[in-house]
């Protein structure tokens, strides 16, 4: 820990006893071994604790590592019940039956230039009659059968 041999132990010691005398040493000698004692057991205790962190750290790691793997193999088992539901749909489907129970959405395209515009009156087709423009007026001139004579309306044929 300090690095100390026996030599220089022997020379502290030496010095201490004429420093202090033959009567303190012993007492000072207890109280050395006592904050030497207290000394170790502060360092024995923060290495202790900073080994705990490390493995704490590393269990995290490896805890977060097999968190990763298990949420991989749960959605690869989702996707293969998925998989096994629709292969046992299918297995299931009448021959004739569509594979979608949904009906498809009508297709929806552009209109082309001569399509969705109304007829203007100067484009016409030849051979195309115009399209009704909605009932008939019942107080409006009524068609004639082409056996009878045109009857005229306006003029009197009364006698006077």
């Amino acid at each position: 820990m300090f690095d100390i041999g026996f030599s220089e132990l022997f020379l502290v010691g030496i010095v201490a006893l004429l420093v202090l005398g033959p009567e303190r040493l012993p007492r000072a000698a207890r109280m050395a071994g006592l904050w030497v004692r207290r000394a170790r057991a502060q360092w024995y205790s923060v290495k202790s604790e900073l080994e705990n962190e490390l493995a704490d750290e590393e269990l995290r790691r490896s805890l977060q590592a097999t968190r990763a793997e298990l949420s991989a193999a749960q959605s690869q088992l989702r996707e293969g019940a998925a998989g096994l539901q629709r292969s046992v749909a299918d297995a299931q489907r009448a021959p004739g039956e569509p594979e979608d129970p949904r009906p498809a959405p009508p297709e929806r395209r552009e209109p082309g230039p001569d399509e969705g515009v109304p007829d203007a009156p100067g484009r016409r087709e030849p051979g195309h009659a115009p399209p009704p423009q909605g009932d008939p007026d019942p107080a409006g001139p009524q068609p004639r059968e082409p056996d009878q004579p045109p009857i005229d309306r306006n003029s009197h044929t009364h006698g006077g």
